[in-house]
């Protein structure tokens, strides 16, 4: 389940993933595979060349990219999704978040 997200952003996230670009898009989310794990941040790109490139600079298997929507993407979350988040200057997103509560 994901909320948190106004649809201006999630708009925009899909818009920038159909024309190629690589799109950071963060909100709450529950799963019970994944407990502890209260956010997620897909980072989608239509453009799956530049996907896999860009998520093996960070360890991510282009198996990993869920295919299954029109939106392709990695998910990202727990210790993982902080570091990357830093490191791409996203922190934003999950400070938002965190401001939110």
């Amino acid at each position: 389940m994901a909320f948190g997200i106004d649809r201006k952003t999630l708009t925009e996230w899909k818009e920038n993933v159909k024309n190629g670009k690589i799109s950071f898009l963060t909100h709450y989310w529950i799963d019970e595979r994944f407990p502890g794990c209260t956010t997620v941040t897909k980072v989608g790109s239509n453009d799956l060349n530049k996907l896999i490139q860009w998520g093996k600079q960070y360890g991510l298997q282009k198996e990993w990219i869920h295919l299954d929507s029109n939106y392709p993407h990695f998910d990202l979350f727990g210790e993982r999704q902080e570091q990357i988040l830093s490191a791409e200057n996203k922190s934003d997103q999950l400070e938002r978040l965190k401001n939110t509560k």
